[in-house]
């Protein structure tokens, strides 16, 4: 596979990657022989990160970087150079319905899940732009097409990212730099964990998809490292679904008598 996708040599950056789908991203590019650079707040999964890394011999470096800050970014970016990939996976979670969200809640949200991914771009694509070549891939969201009720600003934030990529494309296309979103549905994660501790939940939501199981990280970070790689050269613009298909049954939940069964 990593033959396959021939992105050894190459540099990558990925947001969030001390812990859940950034961090298998970072590790499944290490592993590919890309030069990866990890960008989280939290200095401590960092160095977690790069240890597992170290364990299956491979090195990721890492910069202490919050997203939310355009200096902090500045400041990484100039520590890390020039890169061929941007993976941008931080984010966060807020539970909450809409109308009673605050706004500091509200915007908390989007400073991570929407601005920065703007943010962390416009710090790593003109150097792609300048080079002709590059690719771009944003973890956005089942929940951008599927309101999720009672998780505040997130699904709002997730469709930001989707339609901010499709932008991404449009504009950024003409110089060779492609710019793409992943959109997982179940996964788990350190941040979905509190979830299947709860009795009974993560039987529940397997039984919900089609796969019949929640997806684990690595099932997103391969599909990111294929979009990162030239097999997905003419692929731009483009939304992959990676759900286990849990999407394709809402139309199963609506009542219709004589077919129920």
């Amino acid at each position: 596979m990593n033959d396959w996708l021939e992105i050894s040599g190459r540099r990558a950056v990925v947001s969030g990657a001390g812990s859940g789908i950034g961090q298998a991203c970072a590790l499944g590019l290490a592993q590919a022989g890309v030069v990866v650079w990890g960008l989280d707040r939290d200095e401590n999964a960092l160095a977690e990160t790069a240890e597992i890394a170290a364990r299956d011999g491979h090195t990721i470096q890492v910069s202490t970087c919050d997203v939310t800050s355009a200096d902090s970014i500045q400041a990484a970016a100039t520590e890390v150079g020039a890169s061929d990939i941007l993976v941008n996976a931080a984010g966060i979670g807020n539970p909450g319905a809409l109308i009673d969200v605050s706004i500091k809640d509200w915007q908390a949200l989007l400073d991570i899940n929407l601005t920065g991914y703007l943010l962390v771009a416009q710090a790593f694509a003109p150097g792609m732009v300048e080079r002709g070549q590059g690719s771009m891939v944003h973890i956005a969201s089942i929940s951008s097409r599927h309101p999720q009720p009672g998780s505040g600003a997130y699904s709002a934030s997730k469709a930001g990212v989707s339609i901010m990529s499709q932008q991404f494309a449009a504009e950024l296309g003409p110089a060779g730099v492609r710019s793409n979103t992943v959109s997982p549905g179940l996964v788990r994660t350190p941040m979905t964990e509190m979830y299947y501790q709860a009795p009974g939940v993560s039987e529940r939501r397997s039984a919900a998809i089609p796969l019949r199981r929640v997806a684990q990280p690595d099932d997103v970070a391969d599909v990111v490292l294929f979009l990162a790689s030239d097999r997905a050269r003419y692929v731009t613009g483009a939304d992959i679904t990676v759900d286990g298909g849990f999407a394709t049954t809402l139309m199963g939940t609506v009542p219709r008598p004589g077919f129920d069964d």
